[in-house]
């Protein structure tokens, strides 16, 4: 049977490698569940690899941490740590005029996995996109290049599958995102990537994607994304509003941490990546 391709994007922060493993047991588990009739305890319908992206600012971020607060002895030094881990991602991944500046370097990170996923799923696999607060932005930036501005990208594309290309992009289901502040930069934001890809009916005729955004109104860095522009109403099929995370973080600001591994959450993605793997496998 064939495949669908999961790629599951972090967001800001401090973050360790392992960080989605969680996630994708609990999303392999529930698709087996629900597809049981149509699997047995062999099948991996669902391949799911992670983008580290966080190593590319990890070193910087460490040192100026040091540096600056430890070696200055200054107060509050875990909230300071936790400020510098989190705004330093977002400033330090904005495009500067040089030649293999972070932005460049995060999207390496985005192509590495889609290889790997092209090798493990097929080459023209369903590809769904999960991303989490600022791994949004990167996602949206990646994919906006690969659509409408590829003179923007560093590599060279002729040789890449059409699930590298981002081709076979069907899904896309974004969480706590601070994609609205990006909004910011432009007089006009209304570029929006499409989801499904354009090309997505050559390789699979008929197959309808979707673009879910989870947001927590307790969510401090969390927003709804439809109302950025009439573009982006007509780009995403829903702002979800959940209460995300445990009764430690639910209620309060700490809320941004709790999407990952928050059934609210996660049904929808298996709903969605069964749709999708039934209508490829004719089922």
């Amino acid at each position: 049977m064939k495949q669908v391709a999961v790629a599951i994007i972090h967001g800001m922060g401090n973050q360790k490698e392992d960080y989605a493993e969680k996630m994708a047991a609990k999303l392999q588990q529930m698709f087996c569940d629900k597809a049981q009739p149509f699997v047995d305890q062999t099948d991996t319908p669902l391949i799911i690899e992670s983008v580290y992206w966080a190593k590319v600012f990890e070193s910087g971020e460490d040192d100026l941490y040091k540096r600056l607060v430890l070696e200055e002895n200054l107060h509050y030094k875990w909230l300071r740590r936790f400020i510098i881990h989190y705004l330093a991602d977002a400033i330090a991944y904005q495009p500067v005029e040089t030649t293999n500046h972070n932005y460049h370097l995060v999207h390496k990170k985005m192509g590495e996995a889609l290889e790997g996923l092209a090798q493990k799923a097929g080459s023209d696999a369903p590809l769904c996109l999960i991303s989490h607060s600022l791994g949004t932005v990167i996602a949206s930036n990646y994919f906006y290049d690969l659509q409408m501005n590829k003179n923007n990208i560093r590599l060279s594309l002729n040789d890449k599958s059409p699930l590298e290309k981002g081709d076979s992009l069907a899904l896309f289901y974004s969480m706590g995102t601070t994609l609205p502040f990006w909004s910011l930069r432009y007089d006009k934001f209304d570029r929006p990537i499409h989801i499904p890809s354009p090309k997505i009916e050559e390789f699979f005729p008929g197959l309808k994607g979707e673009w879910i955004n989870f947001y927590d109104r307790h969510d401090l860095l969390g927003y709804p994304l439809k109302k950025i522009s009439p573009e982006y109403e007509r780009a995403v099929s829903e702002d979800r509003e959940i209460n995300a995370g445990g009764m430690l973080v639910n209620w309060n600001p700490l809320s941004h941490t709790g999407y990952l591994n928050d059934k609210d959450v996660l049904i929808p993605i298996v709903d969605g990546l069964f749709r999708v793997w039934k209508h490829i496998n004719n089922i």
